[in-house]
This record gives C-alpha cells, sequence and structure tokens, in this order.
C-alpha cells in the first residue's frame, strides 16, 4: 500500500508543484541531534514536510485543516473515527526536503526543487505555529537544516501521504 502511494507520487511529481507531507499515526516518537534529544512526544502524529519555492500560507492552512481534522484514532469500539482533536495527542513535525526528489533522470535524486532557507524556513514556522494553534498546544519540532536522527513507533501501521496540489 504504501509503495502504491509513493508511486502516485512519482507520476505526478513533474506536473504539481506542491507542499508534501508524509503522517504517521505514532505510540511514539522522537528526534535526536548528535546525542542530544531535541524533542519527543507521546501518543499521536509524526509529520515530515518537504516545502518547495511556489508553497504558500493557502497551502499551510489547508494542510493544518486535514492534519487535525483526519479521523484516525481509534475510537471506543477500536474503529478509527476519531481527529487528534478528539484524543488530545502530540504532534512531532520534522523538516525534509528529500521528499522533494525528483528521480526521474538515472539513480541519483535531485533536490532541485525543495525550496531554498529563504522560503522553506518561514513557511516551516508558520506551518508547525498554525498546527499548533489548531491544535490548541504547541507542537514539537526538530531542526531544520540539522542532520536528525528520528525514532518513532508506527501505530497501526497508519502512514498517509498528503500534498497540498493533489487534493484527493
Amino acid at each position: 500500500m504504501i509503495c502504491r502511494l509513493f508511486r502516485i507520487f512519482a507520476r505526478n511529481q513533474t506536473r504539481y508543484k506542491h507542499m508534501r507531507t508524509v503522517i504517521q499515526r505514532v505510540s511514539h516518537a522522537s528526534v535526536s541531534i548528535g546525542s542530544r534529544c531535541k524533542a519527543a512526544i507521546q501518543e499521536g502524529l509524526l509529520i515530515l514536510l518537504g516545502i518547495e519555492e511556489a508553497d504558500n500560507e493557502e497551502d499551510i492552512e489547508w494542510l493544518c485543516r486535514k492534519i487535525t481534522g483526519l479521523r484516525i484514532f481509534d475510537d471506543e469500539n477500536g474503529v478509527m473515527n476519531q481527529s487528534i482533536l478528539e484524543t488530545g495527542g502530540e504532534i512531532l513535525v520534522i523538516s525534509q526536503f528529500t521528499l522533494m526528489a525528483s528521480y526521474k533522470k538515472g539513480n541519483r535524486p535531485s533536490y532541485i526543487r525543495a525550496a531554498g532557507h529563504a522560503t522553506a524556513i518561514p513557511l516551516y514556522e508558520s506551518f508547525c505555529r498554525k498546527l499548533g494553534e489548531s491544535l490548541g498546544k504547541p507542537v514539537q519540532t526538530g531542526e531544520f537544516g540539522a542532520e536528525m536522527k528520528v525514532d518513532l513507533l508506527n501505530h497501526g501501521p497508519v502512514t498517509i501521504c498528503m500534498d497540498t496540489k493533489n487534493k484527493e
């Protein structure tokens, strides 16, 4: 299933400019830089975020609304019927420019579509702030541009790929 979702992204990657996310329901997740734990969460969502130059605040608003409304947490009957707002879960956001990889030619991915720091950092910070406002509490984050180690226990597993120009 995950492979199928990534094939869809690959097929559409040259036609669209989009902010891209990979959303994982987790039992816990953390991010470390060097030997220091930067952030950790318990039950909630780990979000990997890729940003392109063409992305904007409208993309952020749409993603925040969709992410906080996703009914991917179990209700009392064990059915995925609750959002993170209903469960009180936490969110960890990690910037990941490699989500914007182009692998059309050859075997070495190109990251030319990833936004540069001047565009990406303000959008990343705005995304994290607005997602925290929607959630009603701050989200945890990695460090933009740092080499990070992400540890997680995917619950389900539930993994959803979402982008702002292919709103299915």
